[in-house]
C-alpha cells in the first residue's frame, strides 16, 4: 500500500476505488466502494489534520495576510520590475498594518511581498502604547517584523531600550539585539552586549559583559534575567552582586530588589566588613541583614582569624552573629600550627560590655505625688570599647586537633576580650606524651600562640613513662595547676596545694630503681621530651621511695588517675568525619 508520510497517497485511492478521472463525484459514491478502506482512511486524515496544524505554527499564516495601507506621503511613484512593483514615498510618510502605524521621511513599499523600507526619523507605534524609534527600518508585513537600525529606542511609556539596532516581532512584543544595549526601568539601567526583551511579559534576558547600576546596588554578570515590572533578577552565569554592606557572589539563582532578598541553590558566597561565607546554596535578606547558607558552609571571621567549616550556618549581619551546626569544624590559626576545634554546635559573636554602677533610692514629692525614684550616681567599672572583639562557643562532644596539642571536652569557649580558650565539663588536654584533665581548664593565647594552660580545680597530669606494654605512668595531682608552653609544646607546671606525685625514678643509664612517692603544699614540674623529666618539691615534703621488684606497680595510681589515650584524636581526617 503507497504511503507517504502516514498519508494515504491519492493515486491509491482512485485505483482501489476505479474512480475515472475526469467525472464528478458524490461523497457517497465514494464512500460505499470503500468501506473496508475507512478506518485507515480516517487515521490518515487525522495525521493530515495534525501536520498542517504543525506548519501553521512554524509559519506564518499567509491566509491572513493584511496589506500594509499608504495613508499619507507628500511624494508618491510607482515603480514596476520585471519581478516586482513598489510604491515610492517621500516626505511626511504614514503607513498603516491595522492598528499598527509606521512614519518616517521616505519608504518604499514592495506590493508583492508587502515589506517595507524605511530611511529617517522612523517611528513605530502600536494601540497599548509601545514605540519604536530608529534611523532605518527593514518591515516584513506579513510576518509584522521589524528591523531597527541607528540609535534606536524602544519603550513601552515607562521602560525604555536603546541599542544600536534591534529586531523588533510586533506581534509577541519581543526586542532582540547583538551589537550593545540599554535598558532603563525607572532608577535601574543595565548594560550588555546582546539581550532580549519582552514588552509584553516585561521579562528581559542579558548575555555577554552585563552590568547592572542601581541606587543600592550594582551587578556584573555574564548571563542574568531581569522583569522590569517585579524587579527580581535570575542569574544563569557568574555574577557579582555589590551593594554598600556586602558583596555576593554566585553563578544562578534570583534576587528580588523590592525586597532585597537573595537566593542562590548554587555555589555561592558573601563578603561582609566582617566576615564572609560561601556554601552550596545561599539565602540573604538584605533589610533584616540575615543569611543561611546550606552544603559545605566555609565561613570566615576576619576579626578573629577564624574559619568555620560546617553543613548549615546562619548568619546575622546586624548582630554580627553566626550558628553553625551538622558537623562544625572551627579553625584557629595558632602561631604557624593550626587549631582544629570540632563540636555539635558553634555561636560566634561580638564581646558585649557590661556597667556596673551604684544607685540609690531617693524620695521624691510632697503628699499625694511622693514617690521613690532610683537614681545613678557613680559608675564603678571603667568599660573599654569592645566593639571590635569577638567570642565563640562551641558546646557538646568537643574535639581539638593541632600538631602539638589535643583535646577533649563538652564545651568550649573562646574571647578575644582575654584570648582565653575555656574548656568545660569533663576536660583533657594532651601535650605530646602527658595527658591534663581536671574540673575546668583555661589555655590563655598570646599572638595566636599557646602561652599558658591553668586547671581552676582537681588538677590532674599524668605521662606515659616506658614503653605502652609496661603501663607505667608519672604523675602529678593538686587543687590547682599552672602550666607553661613554649613553642605550642609545654615545659612546666606548678601544682599547689595539697600535690601528690608518683613519678618512676631512674639512673643515668636510663634504668628504673625505684617508685618515689612524694606529697607537699607545692610541686614544679619540668617536662623534656616530651614528658615529666624532673619534680621539685616545696613545703611540707613527704617522700618515700620503692625499689621496683618490691613496689606493687599495678596499683600505683594516685586517686584522681585516669588514662583515656583511646579517646585522644590521632589525626585532622578524624576531626572533619
Amino acid at each position: 500500500m503507497p504511503v507517504r508520510g502516514g498519508i494515504l497517497t491519492l493515486q491509491y485511492l482512485v485505483r482501489k476505488i476505479k474512480i475515472k478521472p475526469g467525472l464528478q463525484y458524490s461523497a457517497k459514491r465514494i464512500v460505499i466502494p470503500a468501506m473496508k478502506l475507512l478506518p485507515l482512511f480516517l487515521f490518515n486524515i487525522l495525521n493530515l489534520c495534525m501536520l498542517n496544524k504543525l506548519y501553521a505554527q512554524e509559519g506564518p499564516d499567509t491566509s491572513k495576510k493584511v496589506d500594509v495601507q499608504i495613508i499619507k506621503a507628500e511624494y508618491q511613484e510607482y515603480i514596476q520590475t520585471d519581478t516586482n512593483s513598489f510604491n515610492k514615498l517621500v516626505g511626511d510618510v504614514h503607513l498603516m498594518q491595522e492598528e499598527n502605524s509606521m512614519y518616517c521621511d521616505s519608504a518604499y513599499v514592495n506590493l508583492k511581498t508587502n515589506n517595507v523600507e524605511a530611511f529617517g526619523n522612523v517611528m513605530i507605534t502600536q494601540p497599548d502604547g509601545t514605540q519604536a524609534i530608529s534611523d532605518y527600518l527593514k518591515y516584513t508585513g506579513n510576518k509584522k517584523l521589524a528591523y531597527l537600525q541607528g540609535n534606536v529606542s524602544l519603550t513601552d511609556g515607562k521602560d525604555n531600550l536603546w541599542a544600536t539596532e534591534v529586531y523588533y516581532d510586533m506581534n509577541t512584543k519581543i526586542g532582540i539585539y547583538s551589537q550593545g544595549g540599554t535598558l532603563q526601568s525607572d532608577a535601574t539601567t543595565l548594560t550588555s552586549n546582546s539581550g532580549v526583551y519582552n514588552l509584553r511579559s516585561k521579562d528581559a534576558r542579558f548575555t555577554e559583559d552585563v552590568h547592572v547600576y542601581d541606587p543600592e546596588y550594582k551587578i556584573v554578570s555574564d548571563d542574568m534575567g531581569y522583569n522590569t515590572e517585579t524587579k527580581i533578577t535570575t542569574f544563569f552565569g557568574a555574577s557579582v552582586i555589590t551593594s554598600d554592606s556586602s558583596v555576593l557572589t554566585t553563578h544562578c539563582g534570583t534576587y528580588e530588589s523590592k525586597l532585597q532578598r537573595a537566593h542562590f541553590p548554587c555555589r555561592s558566597s558573601i563578603l561582609t566588613k566582617e566576615q564572609y561565607m560561601e556554601a552550596d546554596s545561599m539565602y540573604y535578606d538584605k533589610l533584616v541583614a540575615f543569611a543561611k547558607a546550606r552544603g559545605n558552609v566555609i565561613a570566615i571571621d576576619t576579626v578573629q582569624d577564624i574559619t568555620l567549616y560546617c553543613q548549615y550556618a546562619d548568619m546575622d549581619e546586624r548582630r554580627k552573629t553566626t550558628l553553625a551546626t551538622i558537623r562544625p569544624v572551627l579553625k584557629k590559626m595558632n602561631g604557624e600550627d593550626s587549631l582544629f576545634i570540632r563540636a555539635d554546635t558553634f555561636f560566634m559573636a561580638p564581646v558585649v560590655a557590661v556597667k556596673d554602677s551604684i544607685k540609690v533610692v531617693r524620695t521624691e514629692g510632697k503628699g499625694k505625688n511622693k514617690k521613690q525614684v532610683e537614681v545613678m550616681i557613680a559608675d564603678t567599672t571603667a568599660v573599654e570599647d569592645t566593639a571590635d572583639l569577638r567570642f565563640f562557643i562551641g558546646y557538646h562532644h568537643v574535639k581539638i586537633f593541632s600538631d602539638s596539642m589535643q583535646g577533649l571536652c563538652d564545651s568550649i569557649a573562646y574571647s578575644q576580650k582575654d584570648s582565653i580558650l575555656r574548656m568545660i565539663y569533663d576536660p583533657i588536654v594532651w601535650s605530646r606524651r602527658s595527658q591534663i584533665t581536671g574540673d575546668t581548664i583555661l589555655l590563655y593565647t598570646d599572638s595566636n600562640k599557646l602561652k599558658k594552660l591553668y586547671v581552676p580545680d582537681k588538677a590532674f597530669v599524668v605521662s606515659q613513662s616506658g614503653p605502652d606494654k609496661a603501663q607505667l605512668y608519672d604523675q602529678v595531682q593538686g587543687k590547682t595547676l599552672t602550666g607553661y608552653f613554649e613553642d605550642n609544646s609545654i615545659k612546666e607546671v606548678i601544682v599547689r596545694p595539697n600535690a601528690e606525685a608518683i613519678q618512676y625514678s631512674k639512673d643515668d643509664n636510663d634504668a628504673y630503681i625505684g617508685v618515689n612517692q612524694a606529697s607537699s603544699a607545692r610541686m614544679r614540674v619540668l617536662f623534656d621530651n616530651q614528658e615529666i623529666s624532673y619534680i621539685y618539691f616545696e613545703q611540707d615534703v613527704k617522700q618515700q621511695m620503692t625499689p621496683m621488684d618490691k613496689a606493687d606497680l599495678p596499683n600505683m595510681k594516685l586517686s584522681r588517675f585516669q588514662w583515656h589515650e583511646a579517646k585522644r584524636p590521632k589525626s585532622l581526617k578524624e576531626i572533619f568525619e
